[in-house]
């Protein structure tokens, strides 16, 4: 286990052998980061969360409260993960074979969820692995994330469909010609592809 000197655990939380926490990193009460977990710097685990086997998260991500972030999971710098989300790993969940037996871990194979830098992933949505979350990309509450999410769009709905765009402070875009800009920043951001990349 490798735990940074100003790392702080609350005694309730669950740390297995083999996690590492960065600088800075909080994990709070109830939460369970499982052998292998790799958390960077000044992230913070909330009450109840649940980090899997081998995770991967940056530096500076918030895993809200009794977020389910499961294996194999790869989470950039600055995520926001929100409350009660949860990132699956099975892509045809059984708890037993065709023969009755228990389903063990050679059984079937975890597919991950991967999250770009500065994404937010809104209270209790679903991202069904594989996925991937573009960066600076907002999936709204309760959506269900079954396809890519390209970077910078605004997803939302039950299966998720991209309704706009946001800029990296995270506000929908405004039109503007064949640009987009952001309210807050005044940044602007043109097409490419499916994707918004920042005008220089």
């Amino acid at each position: 286990m490798t735990i940074d000197a100003s790392a702080r655990v609350q005694p309730s939380a669950d740390i297995d052998e083999g996690v590492t926490l960065g600088p800075g990193t909080r994990v709070w009460h109830l939460a369970q980061v499982r052998a292998g977990a790799v958390l960077g710097a000044d992230c913070n685990i909330g009450r109840g969360a649940y980090i899997g086997p081998g995770v991967v998260l940056g530096d500076a991500c918030k895993v809200q409260n009794y977020a389910l972030v499961y294996e194999p999971a790869v989470v950039g710098d600055g995520v926001f993960i929100g409350p009660a989300v949860v990132f699956t790993n099975d892509e045809f969940p059984r708890a037993a074979n065709p023969d009755g037996s228990l389903k063990g871990a050679d059984d079937w194979h975890a597919v991950g969820v991967t999250v770009g830098r500065g994404a937010s992933i809104g209270a209790r949505s679903v991202c069904i692995a594989p996925v991937t979350i573009g960066a600076w990309s907002l999936v709204a509450a309760g959506a269900v994330v079954t396809k890519d999410v390209p970077a910078h769009a605004l997803v939302a709905g039950v299966p998720a469909r991209r309704i706009g765009w946001v800029g990296r402070a995270g506000r929908p875009l405004a039109a503007d010609g064949d640009e987009w800009v952001c309210p807050d920043t005044g940044e602007r951001y043109a097409s490419d592809g499916e994707a918004l990349r920042l005008v220089d």
